[in-house]
């Protein structure tokens, strides 16, 4: 059964830095779209990033230049390193994917598109 499987979260302090790590069993995650989405409690899921698997990744204006996607093909995983980070990042992040391609003329594809999510990794930045 294909699935997706996040790790890396934690408790950090405002400032510091989290890698989380986002495995794919049963498919190869890098043929597609793969997203990165966060939610906290009683606010709707936002996107973080959506990357191509041509590595063209939108980021969201809330992280970009804080928050970077890489990825490991052998190992079928890929990777948000996320530095600077602020009380307001704390939320449970999720990895997803769907079918290639992040936008639909011009627009940015939203959570229902992505077929697959993970478990979900909790991240909580407090001092």
């Amino acid at each position: 059964q294909a699935q997706l499987v996040e790790s890396g979260g934690g408790l950090v302090q405002p400032g510091g830095s989290l890698r989380l790590s986002c495995t794919a069993s049963g498919y190869f995650i890098h043929y597609d779209a793969i997203g990165w989405f966060r939610q906290a409690p009683g606010k709707e899921r936002e996107r973080v990033s959506c990357t191509t698997s041509t590595d063209n990744t939108y980021y969201s204006d809330s992280v970009k230049g804080r928050f970077t996607f890489s990825r490991d093909t052998a190992t079928n995983t890929v990777f948000l390193q996320m530095n600077s980070l602020k009380p307001e990042d704390t939320a449970v992040y999720y990895c997803a994917t769907k079918r290639d391609g992040c936008t639909s003329y011009g627009v940015l594809h939203g959570p229902r598109a992505y077929e697959r999510w993970g478990q979900g990794t909790q991240v909580t930045v407090s001092s």
